[in-house]
């Protein structure tokens, strides 16, 4: 392949294709509201747009190694772009929610195999020496599209229909496509596969389809407490367990999970589950805590994640540089990204009902440099011992946890705010009574209010306690956003020494990075 304009199309390429499936994980959420008001279908209905797209493109992730090995690297990418593109124009078409649902299955399905492929290309394609730029570029698309997902969708929310939210892929696909079978080739060393394991499809459609569900939809239907919920946890459960045994015993597997006797990609792969858990949980927390608490628009709220997702755009190609450089281990980058990360969880722990756009500015700006400063490095140490034939089994091993980190991030904060909120409700309420000052001043104060627009006075009372209800509710909110961010950041923090994991003697440079640890 020719080394110089032709590459930099493949990184192009397989960046569109990576902002279209992160976009899509994300740009849908805004958009619920108004799916639901135009289909006619209820809160429960309308949540399975999002759960069905999870567990699709969890279970393709997974099965994109064998897939590559299978098809051609090539036209998997390909026939993954054409699926994705398709099956948005039908689910910018459906007219009920069940249609959608059943499309964005379909989406899902194409949009597992664009990630982690992408990034297969990418090693495959470059020299050692340009491969932390190109990691740098491609690492764009995946940390900024989650982030301006809500922006686009707030736009497309406030400006147009929701249908748009699912257009708007179209043009980008069918030029991924072009560009595919242009300009991206196969490797010169493949992998052979073997015939379709249908046992270890159903166990893994079981497992990681079941587990996907129960994140999803487990607050929703009060975890355990739901006979669904206990029949799709046992589901899960049996799936994992038996598509890991089956994995194991078979020659020619699906995932290959002997790549994690190898320490540091099994290592690597513990960090991207803590790289998805605190990416999109910090993702979701923030619009939910504008929108819902401090009253922000879908487009203002996608505004106020703009700057952090910019400053993340820049520091991708100069953390790719600096490592081309090999100044200083990896290790020390990702070290000071994670730290940054809980600069920002600790900045925001100090949150008030006073907090307006300016509040959110530095505090994402931190955000956005620590994750430029440690997706790249990350990368680079997880994948540094494998063999350029084992990179797409490998990345479809540590896509598939990151996206599992992402979605127990989401289902732990969802379910901590919701009993975090009735703890500090309940603690406030005992300050609210005829026995507290401050408090019988507040209601005497709400009281007059509406006495003076002519309420009577039962009426007026009664509205007064119910408005310090309300502000007690509020704060209680606040409380627990507070508690929710020191706790991601604590997180984090207590991750930094683990990166200590990585280190070991030093290692032959594979072909695919210039990766060296002492």
């Amino acid at each position: 392949m020719n080394l110089g304009f032709d590459k930099w199309v493949v990184v192009l390429t397989v960046t569109t294709a990576a902002l279209l499936q992160t976009i899509d994980s994300s740009i849908v959420n805004v958009t619920l509201n108004q799916m639901m008001g135009n289909l006619g279908a209820s809160l429960g209905d309308i949540s399975w747009v999002v759960t069905g797209y999870a567990a699709a493109s969890a279970i393709m992730i997974t099965m994109s190694g064998w897939l590559t090995s299978k098809l051609g690297r090539r036209n998997y990418f390909a026939a993954s772009i054409v699926l994705f593109t398709i099956a948005s124009v039908f689910c910018g078409t459906s007219t009920n929610v069940w249609e959608l649902v059943f499309f964005r299955v379909v989406q899902g399905i194409g949009g597992g195999g664009l990630l982690t492929t992408a990034q297969s290309i990418l090693i495959q394609t470059f020299p050692k020496e340009q491969l932390g730029i190109a990691n740098a570029i491609f690492g764009m698309g995946v940390i900024i599209g989650p982030s301006i997902g809500p922006t686009l969708g707030g736009y497309i929310t406030d400006n147009l229909s929701w249908n748009w939210v699912f257009y708007i892929n179209i043009p980008f696909g069918i030029a991924a496509t072009i560009l595919t079978y242009l300009y991206i080739k196969e490797p010169a060393e493949k992998v052979v596969a073997g015939r379709m394991d249908w046992l270890a499809l159903i166990l893994l459609t079981m497992g990681i389809g079941g587990l996907q569900i129960v994140l999803e939809k487990g607050h929703e239907e009060d975890w355990f407490t739901s006979e669904f919920i206990v029949v799709m946890s046992v589901l899960a459960g049996v799936g994992i367990v038996g598509f890991i045994w089956r994995q194991l015993v078979v020659k020619q597997p699906i995932l290959d999970l002997s790549l994690l006797r190898e320490r540091r990609f099994a290592v690597g792969t513990l960090f991207n589950f803590i790289l998805g858990f605190g990416l999109f949980a910090s993702v979701f927390i923030i619009p939910v805590f504008c929108q819902t608490i401090l009253g922000f628009t879908a487009s203002q709220t996608g505004l106020l994640l703009m700057p952090g997702s910019i400053m993340t755009g820049l520091m991708m190609p100069v953390v790719g540089g600096l490592l081309s450089k090999n100044y200083i281990s990896p290790i020390w980058y990702a070290a000071i990204g994670f730290l940054l990360f809980f600069g920002f969880c600790f900045d925001l722990s100090t949150i008030s009902l006073a907090a307006g756009p300016d509040y959110f500015f530095w505090p994402l700006i931190i955000r956005g440099i620590g994750m430029g400063m440690i997706f790249i490095p990350l990368t680079t140490i997880t994948l540094a011992d494998l063999k350029n034939i084992e990179i797409p089994q490998g990345s479809a091993l540590t896509g598939m946890i990151r996206q599992l980190g992402g979605t127990f991030g989401t289902a732990i904060m969802t379910t901590y705010i919701s009993t975090r909120t009735v703890f500090h409700a309940s603690r406030l309420s005992d300050n609210v009574s005829i026995y507290n000052p401050q408090s019988v001043e507040r209601i005497k104060q709400f009281t007059g209010l509406f006495l003076s627009k002519g309420d009577a006075l039962m009426t007026a009372t009664g509205k007064a306690y119910g408005m310090m209800q309300g502000a007690v509710m509020r704060q209680a909110l606040v409380m627990t956003y507070a508690d929710t961010f020191l706790i991601i950041g604590a997180f984090f923090l207590v991750c930094v020494p683990l990166l200590l994991l990585f280190i070991g003697k030093k290692i032959a440079t594979p072909a695919h990075t210039e990766m060296v640890m002492e």
